[in-house]
């Protein structure tokens, strides 16, 4: 049997096919957007606001219905926070491995998924200060764990 890269990991679930909503989605654009406004201003982040939308609603994917994504309608009504939604989850992530660090000064595997977790951080802010999401002066400060 021939070994293939990525051959594992095939459970995720596809996206429609069709790029216009489906039939059986009565929602006007304009229904969606309030109901997006509405979540977002409740400081839902737009990961959650999808999953909302699909599991409550019945909205399978916002951009055949709007023309817009999420994030996007977001934006036009000034509902974003500053620092990325992935960002914001990676340094709190960040967060509370220090915090465990800090109690559990042995704990070795805590502190190489620290490391891993920071240089995403380095990874993730350098490409959306190079796209302009994130301004050029912000900085991550991480503090240095000695590895005992």
């Amino acid at each position: 049997m021939k070994k293939r890269a990525h051959a594992r990991g095939k459970s995720h679930s596809t996206r429609p096919i069709a790029k216009r909503p489906p039939p059986w989605c009565n929602y006007k654009p304009e229904e969606v957007e309030a109901l997006i406004v509405k979540l977002g201003k409740d400081m839902i982040p737009s990961s959650t606001i999808g999953i909302i939308l699909r599991d409550q609603y019945g909205i399978p994917l916002v951009k055949h219905i709007t023309g817009k994504t999420v994030t996007e309608i977001l934006k036009e009504h000034g509902l974003t926070s500053d620092i990325p939604e992935d960002l914001t989850n990676l340094l709190r992530k960040a967060a509370r491995l220090r915090r465990h660090s800090e109690t559990h000064k042995k704990d070795k595997p805590n502190k190489r998924a620290l490391q891993i977790i920071e240089a995403k951080i380095y990874r993730l802010s350098k490409y959306y200060k190079s796209i302009g999401r994130l301004p050029q002066d912000w900085t991550y400060k991480a503090v240095v764990l000695s590895a005992e």
